[in-house]
């Protein structure tokens, strides 16, 4: 539980710090390259996250992954690698949702904000992010009960090393794998989990949309 809180937590914060630059970019410039960046994000949506997994351990088996491994950090079948997965699996959903709160925000305000002599860097962090808070936590939310859940690129990644790179949802494939049906009860905190995020979600977009 402990392993599943700080990865999916750490996560989401990177999708949340690296999104909102990007999901910005792509909601207010027109910039060469801009639809092959956007295809891009949409990648970890449309594929599996097993075959995303696979996909990573394939770069890291490529020169330049290995070279990685050994000199920048491990990923493969560390605690690294679990975050590394979740990230994956859970950043085109966060830039997707930042990107539709971004596109809500007045872009007159900005306006305003530069020709009285803010920076487009010190309007954006000043005027546009206050102004989308409940976009930014719900997107958050979301991509952290996402990457809780997260299953398929985790365990191709991590692997299934009991009490290393054990997960919760790794923790339940381990017991059904086993034939242990009630440590398999964990599986009804991941649905409540899962809820509760989609239902602050919605409220907190709800009253994003409205206001």
């Amino acid at each position: 539980m402990r392993l599943s809180l700080w990865t999916a937590t750490s996560a989401a914060l990177l999708a949340l710090l690296l999104g909102a630059p990007a999901a910005y970019a792509l909601s207010r410039y027109r910039f060469p390259g801009r639809e092959i960046a956007d295809t891009l994000l949409e990648l970890p949506i449309i594929v599996s996250p097993a075959a995303l997994g696979a996909m990573l351990l394939m770069f890291f088996n490529h020169p330049l992954g290995v070279w990685i491994e050994n000199h920048i950090a491990r990923f493969v079948f560390t605690v690294a690698g679990i975050v590394l997965a979740q990230f994956v699996t859970v950043l085109g959903v966060a830039v997707r949702m930042l990107k539709a709160a971004f596109d809500e925000a007045p872009v007159e305000l900005e306006t305003v904000a530069r020709t009285l002599g803010a920076t487009p860097r010190y309007a954006w962090r000043t005027v546009t992010l206050p102004l989308e808070r409940r976009g930014l936590i719900a997107a958050f939310i979301l991509a952290w009960a996402k990457a809780f859940g997260e299953f398929g690129a985790t365990i191709r990644i991590g692997g299934t090393m009991a009490m290393r790179t054990e997960t919760l949802p790794v923790a339940v494939y381990l017991r059904l794998a086993g034939a242990d049906i009630e440590g398999t009860v964990a599986l009804i905190l991941l649905v409540v989990i899962g809820l509760a995020a989609l239902f602050a979600t919605r409220k907190l977009l709800g009253t994003a949309f409205r206001a």
